[in-house]
């Protein structure tokens, strides 16, 4: 099977629309997508040279700039499979061992750096000692020849894009994506967001990141202009990056959940009204599940900006499915279904429940399929289908969902059911043919035979003053005499307010869903564990805290 492919994609789209220029202001520079066209051709030439040939894979360690793009399009035409490897956020000792795990078990020889990467020497040699280390810079150079890919055409099938995820609950696992899976997802979120040439996309997630990756590249293939932001951008000085989109009249964007949060901490209510956001048309809530009362403070914040309230987007998806999954209806806003949150988490069933309710918790719709895409709640344990309303693993099939995985998490977690579904991990259900994601597998917490969902825990507090930027995550720990529910906030308050503020979090936490067995650890901020995107990492913080002392136990009147 030849089929489409992701570079021939390039040549058409530059050939309609060749000074359409993709921005990025870390570097000051652009790269109009007939420069991309050409030098891609040209890199894949050298690189070919240089021994790349037609299935092989290579990894690539680059930050949001024109290189990252350029490799990308010119392993392509060779026929070669993209490894995008992680930039540093940990320390040299982890980085090392997460990055030489990564090429471990993908099988990869050769890593092609940007020169940004190649300044940071001792972290790069570390990590990529024995491996064949080829620079950009280098491959930029190279003379316009034609690419001769060791004789054989680049197919459909063949894998293009080996994305590792971030490894929220789990260690990560190289999902493989061939050229037929990428551009059937690119095809679902263009139609799904109605993206046209007249778009202005703008992204700061890390282009190694799913969300980050193909929302560039289905803005670049449907030849919208794109800026591309280094990730520091946003995280350092929310306001600046917000008055840049504004002014600069971009109106698609993707972030997560927490960055809406950052945005309305950054700019005082009493400032929104000074950025003109009416031009705002799809704003991608995505990457980490959605919560209301993020989405409410984020459309009150800035509706005074001219946000309107129908460019809220929640949307579902994950790498295996080449990001999206679900989509909602364009220019409809954002839908709530408030349900009763014992229910939900003991019986698995989303009763339906008024807001006002003490016991309920709120769930925002992440839409429908999108293009080619089947979803359905199967039992966990057995795949049975599961009726309306009833709590399950979310499972996908579709023309983007992954082949498979790569090296020893094909065999240690095979991905599919008995019948060919994508088992996802995620917990949810369907109502209204809408899916509402609930949590995940892995991180169900279960204390005596009953049931919790640590996103509960977690939203109970996670607006209180004393919790630095929303932070806090909810696990099990278990000690040899009991097990108990212990959360991880993070606080820049003094520490003679600890007590004080632990003991009012444990409160709060009793009230909303009659947790008291509870510990409560106050941490520094950017203490807890989070993942390249900037999610929060429950199973990690487990990990990490495992041993501290806590801030406070349960209230001495409940023993």
């Amino acid at each position: 099977m030849k089929g489409p492919t992701l570079h021939a994609a390039l040549d058409s789209i530059a050939a309609r629309r060749p000074h359409v220029a993709i921005s990025f202001p870390g570097q000051q520079t652009e790269l109009t997508l007939a420069a991309l066209q050409a030098d891609s051709r040209s890199i894949a030439a050298r690189l070919h040279g240089l021994g790349v040939r037609n299935g092989d894979r290579i990894g690539t360690l680059c930050s949001n700039e024109p290189d990252f793009l350029l490799l990308l399009f010119a392993l392509s035409r060779l026929g070669a499979c993209v490894c995008p490897l992680p930039l540093p956020v940990t320390s040299h000792s982890d980085y090392r061992a997460k990055v030489r795990g990564i090429l471990n078990n993908a099988g990869i020889k050769t890593v092609a750096l940007s020169p940004r990467m190649s300044r940071m020497r001792k972290l790069t040699d570390q990590a990529l000692q024995g491996y064949q280390v080829i620079s950009a810079d280098d491959v930029r150079q190279a003379p316009s020849l034609m690419v001769q890919a060791g004789g054989h055409e680049v197919s459909g099938d063949q894998e293009i894009v080996l994305q590792y995820t971030s490894g929220s609950t789990a260690s990560p696992k190289g999902v493989r994506l061939t050229q037929a899976n990428v551009l059937a997802g690119m095809e679902a979120i263009r139609v799904g967001a109605d993206l046209r040439p007249s778009d202005r996309s703008a992204i700061w997630l890390p282009l190694f990141h799913d969300m980050g990756l193909f929302g560039t590249l289905t803005a670049t293939l449907v030849g919208a202009p794109t800026t591309v932001w280094q990730p520091s951008s946003f995280v350092k000085d929310p306001a600046y990056w917000l008055r840049e989109i504004a002014d600069g009249g971009h109106n698609v964007i993707a972030m997560p959940n927490f960055a809406y949060d950052y945005l309305v901490h950054a700019v005082p209510a009493d400032e929104a009204a000074r950025y003109d956001l009416s031009r705002w048309r799809v704003a991608f809530n995505g990457a980490e599940p959605v919560a209301v009362d993020s989405v409410e403070a984020f459309l009150t914040h800035f509706g005074p900006a001219g946000f309107a309230p129908t460019a809220m987007f929640p949307v579902y998806g994950l790498a295996e499915a080449t990001l999206a999954a679900t989509f909602p209806p364009l220019e409809r806003g954002p839908v709530f279904d408030w349900v009763d949150r014992a229910a939900l988490a003991g019986q698995r069933v989303a009763v339906p429940a008024s807001r006002t309710d003490p016991g309920a918790r709120g769930l925002v719709s992440v839409g429908r399929p999108v293009l080619g895409m089947s979803v359905r709640i199967a039992d966990p344990g057995s795949d049975a289908l599961l009726a309306d309303r009833q709590v399950g693993e979310v499972q996908l099939r579709g023309p983007s969902v992954t082949i498979g995985y790569a090296g020893d998490a094909a065999a240690a977690a095979p991905p599919f059911s008995a019948d060919g579904w994508l088992r996802t991990g995620d917990l949810g259900y369907l109502a209204g043919e809408e899916l509402y994601i609930t949590g995940r597998i892995k991180e169900m917490i279960i204390l005596r035979g009953a049931n919790y969902y640590p996103d509960d825990v977690e939203c109970a507090v996670r607006g209180d003053p004393g919790v630095y930027r929303r932070r806090c995550v909810a696990f099990v720990h278990q000690t040899v005499e009991r097990e108990s529910m212990a959360l991880v906030a993070e606080t820049s308050r003094p520490a003679y307010e600890h007590d004080q503020i632990a003991e009012r979090l444990r409160v709060v936490i009793r009230s909303a869903i009659g947790l008291d067995d509870l510990m409560i650890k106050l941490a520094p901020p950017d203490s807890i564990p989070r993942t390249t995107s900037g999610k929060l990492q429950r199973l990690a913080s487990k990990d990490r805290f495992a041993g501290e002392t806590p801030t406070t136990r349960r209230n001495d009147a409940h023993r």
